[in-house]
């Protein structure tokens, strides 16, 4: 017998008929589908229950997609989000993205690459959570960071105390060792969507980042920006 947990997808899409044939298929591929009808009932539904993907119509009666994606963001919440519409305009889809969305497809689709999409959603975050194994300390080098206490010491052994910032996006970058985490991964983690630090704050810190822990600030080793697409951490 397969005791294996099935993945769990939330459904959020109004128009009956579409609902009923995506949870039908969605249901014959092996997932655990909840159903939600409109905006409000799809947050409702995430305070309650955990995730691995979210698929959500952009036009819903109360409160539309773009705005449920933009609140679940705003708590911090990285689940997946797959966004449905029947607007093809770009403005849209680079809405739906700049606010978190991980994925965009344009109504009427291809219910094969539907669920092909789904898949590598699911899939590509449940690496990331493997990822995200980090305890509550770490060295490198001659450093060693506390995150819990929010605090680190360098490589000749003095104390620096870490902002909290500071502090989640060190373990954003060492939880994704030797892989270029994007800008707007780090934004959504560390800021939240709801503020736009620009690339110049994100540049300042990697530079702290360097003092603190870089035997040669200038030619480092472990924290690298990579120029108009984000920012590694490698060992």
């Amino acid at each position: 017998m397969n005791t294996e947990k099935k993945n769990s997808i939330l459904l959020v899409e109004d128009e009956e008929n579409l609902h009923e044939a995506l949870k039908l298929n969605l249901e014959l591929e092996g997932y655990e589908v909840t159903s939600a009808m409109d905006g409000t009932a799809a947050l409702e539904a995430v305070r309650n229950e955990y995730f691995d993907l979210i698929i959500l119509d952009i036009m819903l009666p109360e409160l539309d997609g773009i705005n449920v994606t933009e609140t679940i963001r705003i708590s911090n919440n990285d689940v997946p989000i797959l966004i449905l519409s029947a607007k093809d305009s770009s403005s849209d889809r680079v809405l739906g993205l700049k606010k978190g969305a991980d994925d965009y497809l344009t109504k009427p689709f291809n219910l094969e690459e539907l669920l092909l999409r789904v898949s590598k959603l699911i899939d590509k975050n449940k690496k990331l959570q493997d990822k995200s194994t980090l305890g509550d300390t770490y060295n490198f080098g001659n450093n060693k960071i506390d995150f819990k206490a929010q605090e680190a010491t360098g490589p000749n052994g003095e104390k620096i105390q870490l902002s909290k910032k500071e502090t989640m996006l060190l373990r954003l970058l060492i939880e994704n060792k030797n892989d270029v985490v994007p800008r707007e991964k780090i934004l959504q983690s560390v800021w939240g969507y709801n503020v736009y630090p620009t690339t110049r704050t994100i540049d300042n810190f990697i530079l702290n980042f360097r003092k603190y822990f870089e035997e040669d600030s200038r030619n480092p080793k472990y924290f690298h920006s990579v120029r108009g697409v984000g920012y590694k951490y490698s060992e």
